[in-house]
């Protein structure tokens, strides 16, 4: 959504120039109107354009969204109705898709919609768990400490994923500086090192020639697996964009040794903790597990999952219809099992939740401490060779020399 640049002539016959984030410019050219202000002109202000705002995906920031409702229940329990506690905190949001977002919910609000409603006409940008926290807080009345339970539990999961993200990043940087070493001895030290001493008439060492040939063999072969890496990554972009693609791609994820545990993890406590979240929030059970069990990132688990709602329906207990899944390990079943039959199936779904959560940090941390100083072993092992490859024929050139 872009800025305007509108010239305004005011009631004292001033003229102003004004910069203005706007839908559109009929929604602009209304926002001034209202003010009481004459329309002179309106035309895009191409120098307010930020690249960093760019909207590449569709999804808001997880922060930003976070910030957004803090802001917002801080409003509500000022006393502020929903219109002004929407249109205080888009003037002032920076990011740009959060403020389009708030700037097209507020003119819902303002045509008498619901903020649950609102919200729901913007489903590939918000989560299906939030608008139906926003909707059990209306139906409630306190909607406040609703959205203040969403926000505990986006914090949770926030943190969760910068903790998987952190340790997938920092043996793949350790991998990619091995790798970038390798190809900038490969490719400029070895050859340079092979033609001084091929002047002398001397043999290579079986090291550094098998380096130099493999060295060729990439300069004659880059091109060919350039185009094969792109033509990979266009398949694998397709193939993301159909949902029979995803579930299969999910399907060989789990199909990864130890990553595996960890994702069946995150699925069992990422669905309890939505789960507790709508059920706190007043929505019934049926209509919480259909929308708690899409929360679940992997698609082919989720699939799993699908039918559990029907289950529930034909009078089957949540306990059971989880174990229909197939990937519920009895430590989760046992404790949702408990929570049924005490009547307190919000609070032991939370307890599970917490319990896989600090599972997963736990594995995280292993996987980390472990995976660490095996990456520095292999990076030492190529060091390793690379030294050899480039002092052996020196210490032979002397050799020759002598």
């Amino acid at each position: 959504m872009p800025y305007f640049l509108c010239r305004l002539a005011t009631e004292e016959g001033r003229v102003i120039s004004q910069s203005f984030f706007s839908l559109s410019r009929n929604e602009c050219k209304k926002h001034f109107e209202i003010k009481g202000f004459c329309i002179l002109s309106i035309k895009r202000d191409w120098k307010r354009i930020d690249i960093l705002d760019i909207p590449f995906g569709k999804k808001i920031k997880s922060k930003d969204f976070i910030m957004f409702n803090q802001e917002l229940v801080s409003l509500i329990k000022a006393g502020y109705p929903i219109l002004k506690c929407i249109e205080i905190i888009s003037g002032r949001v920076k990011n740009t898709r959060l403020k389009e977002l708030l700037i097209a919910i507020g003119n819902d609000v303002r045509d008498g919609k619901a903020l649950s409603k609102a919200f729901s006409q913007c489903r590939e940008k918000i989560s299906t768990v939030y608008i139906a926290a926003l909707m059990a807080g209306e139906q409630s009345g306190n909607l406040a400490d609703t959205i203040n339970s969403y926000i505990e539990y986006e914090k949770v999961i926030s943190r969760t994923k910068q903790s998987i993200k952190r340790a997938v990043i920092y043996p793949a940087l350790l991998l990619g500086l091995s790798f970038a070493l390798m190809a900038v001895i490969i490719n400029f030290i070895i050859p340079r090192f092979s033609n001084f001493y091929n002047e002398f008439g001397a043999q290579l060492p079986a090291i550094t020639s098998a380096l130099v040939s493999f060295s060729l063999f990439i300069k004659k072969r880059f091109y060919v697996g350039l185009i094969l890496f792109a033509v990979l990554a266009i398949v694998l972009i397709q193939m993301g964009r159909k949902e029979k693609s995803q579930v299969w791609l999910d399907k060989l994820k789990m199909m990864i040794p130890y990553a595996n545990k960890i994702w069946v993890e995150a699925a069992v406590a990422l669905f309890s903790r939505t789960l507790w979240l709508l059920l706190k929030g007043g929505i019934s059970l049926i209509p919480a597990v259909s929308i708690a069990h899409k929360a679940v990132p992997n698609k082919y688990l989720r699939k799993k999952m699908s039918n559990l709602a029907e289950s529930i329906r034909h009078g089957e207990s949540l306990s059971n219809s989880i174990d229909r899944a197939g990937f519920f390990d009895s430590l989760a079943l046992d404790m949702i099992r408990i929570g049924e039959s005490s009547a307190n199936l919000d609070g032991m779904l939370k307890e599970v939740a917490e319990v896989y959560d600090d599972r997963i940090q736990g594995k995280i941390d292993t996987f980390v401490s472990l995976f660490e100083p095996l990456i520095i072993i292999f990076m030492g092992l190529i060091v390793a060779l690379m030294l050899l490859s480039v002092y052996i024929p020196i210490f032979n050139l002397i050799r020759v020399v002598r």
